[in-house]
């Protein structure tokens, strides 16, 4: 077997599609989760399907198809290498799927393998993962409820990606252990089982789960990308059943799940979950908010921990036929305490969803070729309002890819589980354009660039009237056989009130990145980055700067990745992001202001065949201040320094 490349490359390779504000979204952190798994079991090319490959969140609609005719056509595969003949995948494409695809066996699998083949060929997976801070919060001594070290564990075995079963327990740092209301142990758990590719069965899913639906008007509790990897995917649609093995505690379904073809052209998903959620309460006993941070280590946090409860219904018909399809998708989710938010004397709160039950239908279509791609979505929500997307996207030469998306979300327009593209944060009150262009003028040099211009025509939070955003990024890669730079500037633009909230006024940022990345050796990579920001607002000017080194070296059983980076801002409205080398399955892209040092050391190691131990130091140093936080997470010192630990097991 040609396997995928058993390396973290990907990583690096995926944060270049990110924008400072994606890295807010803590929804990233599913995409570097399903990645994770995928790397670790990689998809067979010989034996692969559309919708497996649909699920790797870097290709596009004309990149899937392009990989499905070779394989179709030139099966089976032998090398990796072939990737080279699919005129459809570029340079960085091919590189990025290298780490997720291998050439397999092509021999058709069992429509059910037998007990002995599963004995035999899964895979056990047990994984331990603690951050052990070495500093103490005010709330340690007298606020939270529990510990101050944050941990988790994971089991999962994983028959060739067909089966998959496992169990996730996660503490958040300060949530009790075996105490209060957490007399089973840990604050969190998960328990899942999937299966895929039984014959007519697409795939079942029973215990924790995730939906997307098209482009997600109304439903979508997987992953999201950014701006900046919206056009590398050229905004491609999708349906996918996934199952949750996340450690995070927001945004996913608990029950039943399943697709199941009924011909070549037609197939249906169908869900149902029922599950505890957390939400603040009015006096009433209403939901005046769902809280959806996870959080329980003070009275207050666990006082409403799964003090509601959340229905949900749904599924999708769909038709497909050659490059073209249609669906038709519907969402019914219900609570047991009505959702009452406050809009006394809060004027963007208007439009706000509230009530016990909800319902959504939608329609999403497209049509690609070997140039062309065409995708929307259309939806209505039970009052009768309207959420559009659409987008197209031409690859006018083979060094030329232009795409342009509309988007209209009515201000009336709700729906609990819609997440998409916005500029606003939700989906909701938005109406806008959005142009990208990629400029592959030669293998060596990559220009990617977008527009994005959005009108909200209801008063929003900190905004009093209607208003307008712009956002603008210019993306250039040089790329040498042993060295590259990469530059990107961002301008982004939007309005807000000012001081006694009579006028608006601009918040303009500029944002600015220079990155140069060498393979001094074989086994030794250099990345040295620049960051600054400038931004405008109703207080005036804000400044920072930031410069950085990682070092990444490798010696048999052993990788090393080094950081350390020196920050200075005026505060936090010019603070500055930066991706930081984790453990696996730990999202690391921590936020910088004021002025200060940050360095950090990553160790990995191979301990024989089955083992792998991980261990991460970090320490931030900072010169302007005695404290760092605020209220229980206020720590009356300067420092802070911590060590994450994982061990890893595989059988």
């Amino acid at each position: 077997m040609a396997c995928a490349q058993q390396t973290d490359d990907w990583r690096d390779a995926l944060r270049r599609w990110m924008t400072a504000e994606d890295m807010e979204d803590t929804y990233s952190e599913e995409v570097m989760e399903q990645l994770e798994e995928r790397a670790q079991e990689p998809i067979n090319l010989n034996q692969t399907t559309r919708e497996e490959l649909e699920q790797l969140p870097f290709l596009t609609a004309a990149e899937v198809e392009g990989l499905i005719a070779y394989i179709d056509r030139y099966r089976p595969l032998r090398s990796l290498n072939e990737l080279h003949m699919v005129t459809a995948l570029d340079y960085d494409v091919r590189q990025l799927l290298s780490h997720f695809v291998c050439c397999g066996d092509m021999a058709p699998a069992r429509t059910w393998p037998t007990l002995s083949d599963i004995v035999r060929d899964g895979r056990h997976t047990i994984m331990g993962t603690a951050k052990i801070p070495f500093y103490e919060r005010r709330g340690d001594h007298n606020g939270y409820l529990g510990p101050k070290v944050r941990h988790d564990i994971r089991y999962q075995f994983n028959y060739k990606n067909r089966i998959k079963f496992g169990l996730t327990a996660a503490q958040d740092a300060g949530e009790p252990f075996f105490a209060n209301r957490n007399k089973w142990g840990y604050d969190h758990y998960v328990v899942y089982l999937q299966l895929r590719a039984m014959g007519r069965l697409e795939e079942l899913n029973l215990g924790t789960y995730r939906v997307k639906m098209g482009l997600g008007l109304i439903m979508n509790n997987g992953f999201y990308l950014g701006k900046l990897a919206t056009l590398q995917s050229l905004g491609r649609s999708s349906h996918t059943l996934t199952a949750h093995s996340s450690r995070g505690a927001t945004d996913y379904l608990q029950g039943a799940a399943a697709t199941v073809r009924l011909g070549r052209q037609w197939k249906v998903t169908a869900f149902a979950s029922w599950r505890a959620i957390d939400a603040t309460l009015n006096a009433d006993g209403t939901a005046r908010t769902i809280v959806n941070d996870g959080y329980h280590r003070t009275p207050t946090e666990m006082a409403r921990k799964h003090n509601t409860h959340r229905t949900d219904a749904g599924g999708t018909v769909g038709w497909r036929r050659g490059t073209l399809y249609v669906n038709v998708n519907g969402v019914f989710t219900h609570l047991d305490r009505r959702l009452q938010p406050d809009k006394d004397g809060t004027l963007y709160r208007r439009y706000a969803a509230e009530g016990h039950n909800f319902i959504n239908f939608s329609a999403d279509y497209g049509w690609n070729d070997h140039r062309w791609t065409l995708n929307g979505e259309t939806a209505i929500n039970g009052d009768g309002a309207l959420a559009t997307l659409h987008t197209v996207s031409c690859r006018f030469s083979n060094p030329l890819t232009v795409m342009a998306m509309h988007r209209y979300y009515d201000k009336r327009y709700t729906a609990l589980h819609a997440r998409t593209f916005s500029e606003g944060g939700s989906v909701q009150n938005e109406h806008g354009i959005y142009l990208g262009v990629i400029w592959r003028p030669t293998p060596l040099w990559t220009l990617q660039t977008y527009a994005d211009y959005a009108h909200f025509s209801w008063p929003r939070y900190q905004v009093s009237a209607a208003s307008d955003a712009f956002d603008a990024l210019l993306s250039l890669r040089y790329s040498h056989s042993r060295w590259s730079v990469d530059g990107r500037y961002r301008l982004h633009i939007r309005q807000q009130d000012d001081t006694n909230r009579l006028l608006l006024v601009n918040r303009t940022e500029h944002r600015a990145r220079l990155t140069l990345t060498v393979a001094a050796t074989p086994r030794l990579t250099l990345r040295t980055q620049a960051d600054g920001v400038v931004a405008f607002n109703k207080s005036g000017r804000h400044r920072g700067i930031m410069a950085s080194q990682y070092a990444d070296w490798q010696w048999r059983w052993l990788r090393a990745d080094a950081h350390v980076g020196w920050f200075r801002t005026d505060d936090y409205d010019a603070r500055l992001y930066q991706y930081e080398p984790s453990v696996a399955y730990d999202f690391s892209f921590p936020m910088y202001y004021g002025h200060g040092m940050r360095g950090a050391l990553l160790l990995r190691a191979a301990l024989g065949s089955h083992l792998q131990l991980s261990a991460r130091m970090g320490l931030t140093k900072y010169f302007d201040r005695s404290t760092v936080g605020t209220a229980l997470q206020q720590v009356d010192r300067s420092s802070l320094a911590d060590l994450l630990v994982q061990l890893r097991c595989q059988l």
